[in-house]
């Protein structure tokens, strides 16, 4: 399987893992707390996987930029949270960020 898919596998599943995280209300709550320990497992099974065919640089940065935006989102959308001015323009960092570390440069 090509290792952006399994990259793309893996942070949805870190995405409901954490989002299980916050549901097992500090890990007091059974069943969100195993989805979570399943969800993170896999997700980084999968993500090791990708390793195999994707820089260890550019498979990070997208799983912690994209993990970071869409985490920040679910916060908002699922559990009320509120996002910040300065919240939003680090989020938007950590995605230029991504961004950039995906541009070729020149070949050395």
């Amino acid at each position: 399987m090509n290792g952006y898919v399994l990259l793309g596998i893996a942070i949805t599943l870190e995405l409901f893992a954490t989002s299980m995280l916050k549901a097992s209300a500090g890990f007091t709550k059974l069943i969100p707390s195993m989805a979570f320990i399943g969800g993170m497992s896999s997700s980084f099974y999968l993500m090791s996987q990708a390793l195999t065919s994707i820089p260890l640089s550019i498979a990070y940065a997208i799983w912690s930029g994209v993990g970071t935006a869409l985490t920040a989102l679910i916060g908002v959308l699922i559990w009320k949270e509120h996002l910040t001015v300065f919240s939003g323009i680090g989020i938007l960092l950590i995605i230029m960020g991504v961004i950039f570390l995906n541009l070729k440069g020149p070949a050395h």
